[in-house]
């Protein structure tokens, strides 16, 4: 359903039946997020990952079809807050992992927002997001743990504490200065730093590329949320708009996220830099949203009068190349 509408130019509406359909695939694929399954050539695979996008596409999907209804706030809960989304974050929470679930929460906000739902969903769904969390924390002696750890300055002191993580993340950070010690250099990552190559790789490039290295980081996040803010306030489709809205705050939020919990302002919550930490599920769907998003930046304004002006591409020249070499190879031989 959503692969027709990316590719026919986001025209026309799909029924009730396939907006079930798609509700379904949402809670399918959050579903065994309990535990990772096996992945492709021998990798695990989060569920979770894929249930982010399903978010997206579901949600942009069930409110651009409700148009002017999403004024009423009863269109906005049903379906898509609740069952849909409240089942996903439950499935996600029961697999303890409360990272993705802020990142879901940030991105069905982001939804909503654009699609024009009315403030009293979102003060409601803030408190009883934020009653969740407190609830989730108080009940969990791992997580009241980590934020008591958190705000201790001598645990936060202590390389060989509880705060060792933390700790050894800035420990690369000052390490690396101003210019870094080079690429390749990093000390930290041999054994001292876990998760050097997920969750602190951040503070990896700081060692070994200094501030320009980090600093480049965050300007490519930058052009990238700018990016996605163009194509949402250019786009006419309530579609492209809602989904554009729901992975940039995804991407965005989750950077945010991993970046303050390798600097220090937020407890560390364990989600990977997007784009930037080792491969798996979550560069597979990132790299997804990030092909629709593509997708949708191909039908702006003047955007496809551009591409005709620019000529073929790289890749089809050098397919065109071959064919003309092969015909010509033909062409001698007989």
């Amino acid at each position: 359903m959503v692969g027709r509408r990316l590719t026919s130019g986001m025209v026309g509406r799909p029924s009730d039946e396939r907006q079930s359909r798609t509700s379904v695939a949402v809670l399918h694929a959050a579903w065994s997020d309990a535990r990772p399954t096996s992945g492709m050539v021998g990798r695990p695979s989060e569920p979770s990952e894929f249930a982010k996008i399903a978010l997206v596409l579901t949600g942009a999907t069930i409110l651009a079809n409700k148009g002017g209804r999403v004024g009423d706030w009863r269109h906005v809960v049903l379906p898509y807050v609740v069952p849909i989304s409240g089942m996903v974050l439950a499935l996600v929470l029961a697999g303890h992992d409360l990272g993705t679930a802020m990142v879901m929460s940030i991105l069905i906000a982001a939804v909503l927002s654009v699609a024009g739902a009315p403030l009293r969903v979102f003060l409601i769904g803030g408190l009883a997001v934020a009653a969740g969390v407190l609830l989730l924390v108080g009940g969990s002696g791992n997580r009241v743990g980590r934020i008591s750890n958190f705000l201790d300055a001598a645990c936060r002191a202590d390389p060989n504490g509880a705060c060792g993580q933390s700790v050894h993340g800035l420990y690369a950070l000052a390490d690396g200065g101003w210019w870094g010690v080079g690429l390749g250099a990093s000390k930290e990552k041999w054994a001292w730093l876990s998760e050097a190559q997920n969750d602190f790789i951040f503070a990896i490039i700081g060692e070994e590329l200094g501030l320009p290295g980090t600093l480049v980081v965050l300007v490519l996040f930058g052009l990238l949320a700018w990016c996605c803010y163009r194509l949402v306030v250019r786009a006419r489709d309530p579609f492209v708009r809602i989904a554009t809205a729901g992975v940039m705050a995804w991407l965005m939020g989750q950077a945010v996220i991993n970046i303050g919990s390798v600097i220090g302002l937020v407890p560390v919550i364990g989600v990977p830099l997007p784009l930037v930490s080792a491969g798996g599920s979550s560069m597979v769907t990132t790299l997804l949203a990030l092909g629709m998003l593509l997708s949708f930046a191909r039908a702006e304004p003047g955007c496809a009068a551009l591409l005709a002006g620019r000529g073929p591409g790289l890749v089809r020249r050098i397919i065109a190349g071959g064919r003309t070499g092969v015909a010509g190879r033909g062409t001698s031989r007989s």
